[in-house]
């Protein structure tokens, strides 16, 4: 069983940073991991960009040029980066683990709680 915390999430003023992290423990294979957005159930989010363990990224249409992961395999720690954000990017960011990179969210079995991120004007 594979436990997810994220971390970092806060409030900002439109054009700045955040770094959200995501720490894994426990035990399981999971080749991807990812960051979503909003949604009411698991099945209903956004994605924003996944990281699978050889280093291929896949960023979401809104994350791109802007955003960027990282992946520290050693410490189970995954990143986000984000950059030049907007007052749209504000939501609840996820992160999710799963033995392959899926777009949607629905593939996705392994869940975090949750970080709020909030981009004000």
């Amino acid at each position: 069983h594979v436990n997810l915390v994220e971390s970092g999430g806060g409030s900002v003023q439109a054009g700045g940073s955040l770094r959200l992290s995501c720490e894994a423990s426990g035990e399981g294979d999971f080749r991807c991991m990812a960051w979503f957005r909003g949604g009411i159930s698991n099945d209903r989010r956004e994605k924003v960009g996944s990281i699978d363990v050889d280093g291929e990224m896949d960023l979401g249409h809104s994350a791109k040029g802007r955003f960027t992961l990282s992946r520290n395999d050693l410490k189970n720690i995954l990143t986000l980066q984000m950059n030049d954000l907007r007052i749209e990017d504000s939501d609840i960011y996820y992160c999710a683990a799963e033995w392959s990179c899926y777009y949607q969210s629905e593939y996705y079995h392994t869940w975090g709680k949750g970080t709020q991120v909030t981009v004000f004007s």
